[in-house]
């Protein structure tokens, strides 16, 4: 296996690949078998990372939901729009993936969990055609979609109209996605598909064939129907002809809850990673990450380099060198292309992050990451310092050892903090403009 990316070998770049995006719901960095995962099997996923890009270190934007989401439409930090916590929305003003990708004569759709809409919480309702912040709304084409988390037998909307569909919700969407794949592949116009699970959040109910085969356990038995979906994914590809010039990119919007009142992995593992989803610790950010796309990466890699859900839209709008009229700046996330190609060693910026306190958004636990050290404020005035190479469980906290680089970090989180706060008082929007 190449490590780093730095000798995979390449081929030419297709002019104008396909490109599909999956993100699961909750999903544990551990809960891969090539991660390490025991409890079940994940041949789908395994085949995507010995064939593809494989992430040591890919990070969610944010430890909760729609966050996240927000990040990988736009390739900025979900608090740049307000969108601060689950349920909350983008805002119109911003430039997405698939407006962007539009421009260069892509066909887009958005299948599964949208949650960037807003609207009441609770189970995932179909998007009426003239919802206001719906996927319509923001460069998708078409949309199978419902608001939130789905399960077995549920009702999407189909650009407005209903269709229920029996059976498990991830072999659902996929299987819509794959007719508008060979809609695509028929007229040879690229696509952009964006596919987001429901699985394996929670209310966790998986088939009975699916449970029985993970033992019991209904949160892997939604991973293993997330499994045989992407298994799916790839077979249709393959059997259209087209898998070589597809990007599938995978990841997970945070990472699993690991509730501790619980059984062990009743809501999935992080590995040996401290913390869970709705925390800046590595177990609630760091997430599973592959890229496969044959024509391209023609030798498995598997990399150190950090990588973020916010490097998403850059990467393509890089891929496809695109000059986005309107593009709506600053960006957080950098191009990826160049690990691509194998010449990327190391992350060229750190990434911030930022949650939202208990009682409010200033109090709230923020992070400064580079490609080895994490600056950790838990709390106002309380900064930590932890060397994720030598010690990515994050247990011994260096801050008292290197005060230069707490001070040097500190500085940056906080320019790029006030950053943030401006572009959430409609900065970027008037600049845009």
């Amino acid at each position: 296996m190449v490590s780093q990316g730095a000798e995979a070998t390449l081929a030419a770049k297709p002019a104008r690949p396909n490109i599909i995006l999956c993100m699961t719901d909750d999903q544990g960095w551990g809960d891969m078998s090539c991660n390490g995962l025991k409890r079940i099997q994940t041949p789908a996923l395994d085949a995507m990372a010995a064939n593809g890009l494989r992430f040591n270190r890919f990070y969610a934007q944010h430890p909760s939901c729609s966050p996240t989401r927000a990040s990988v439409m736009t390739g900025r930090h979900p608090y740049r729009m307000g969108c601060y916590w689950p349920g909350m929305t983008l805002r119109i003003g911003e430039m997405t993936v698939a407006q962007a990708v539009k421009q260069a004569g892509y066909s887009t759709a958005h299948f599964g969990k949208w949650h960037l809409s807003g609207g009441k919480p609770g189970a995932g309702r179909p998007l009426p055609a003239d919802e206001p912040l719906g996927p319509g709304k923001f460069g998708f084409d078409e949309w199978f979609s419902v608001s939130n988390w789905f399960d077995l037998d549920w009702t999407f909307s189909h650009n407005g109209k209903l269709e229920k569909v029996p059976g498990d919700g991830s072999d659902a969407i996929v299987g819509e996605a794959l007719e508008f794949i060979g809609k695509n592949a028929k007229a040879e116009t690229p696509f952009l598909a964006v596919i987001w699970f429901g699985s394996p959040h929670v209310p966790l109910q998986p088939r009975a064939e699916d449970l029985a085969a993970a033992g019991g356990s209904e949160y892997y038995g939604e991973l293993i129907g997330v499994d045989r979906s992407m298994g799916t994914l790839r077979k249709g590809l393959r059997d259209l002809g087209i898998a070589d010039d597809t990007i599938i990119w995978y990841t997970s919007d945070n990472g699993a809850w690991e509730d501790e009142n619980a059984a062990p992995d009743a809501f999935g593992s992080n590995g040996d990673l401290h913390g869970h989803k709705g925390e800046l610790w590595e177990g609630g950010i760091r997430v599973p990450g592959l890229i496969e796309w044959p024509a391209r990466i023609k030798a498995p890699v598997r990399t150190d380099v950090v990588g973020c859900s916010i490097d998403i839209y850059p990467t393509i709008v890089d891929l496809l060198d695109l000059d986005v009229p309107g593009q709506v700046k600053p960006l957080d996330g950098v191009s990826l292309v160049p690990l691509i190609d194998g010449t990327m060693q190391e992350r060229p910026r750190p990434i911030g992050f930022w949650h939202h306190g208990g009682s409010s958004l200033e109090g709230g636990p923020l992070a400064w990451m580079e490609n080895r050290f994490k600056l950790f404020r838990p709390k106002p005035g309380d900064y930590q310092l932890y060397d994720l190479i030598a010690d990515p469980n994050e247990t011994k906290d260096l801050a008292a050892e290197r005060p230069d680089d707490v001070a040097r970090l500190k500085a940056a989180l906080e320019a790029w903090q006030e950053s943030v706060r401006r572009s959430n008082d409609g900065a970027d929007y008037r600049q845009a403009g």
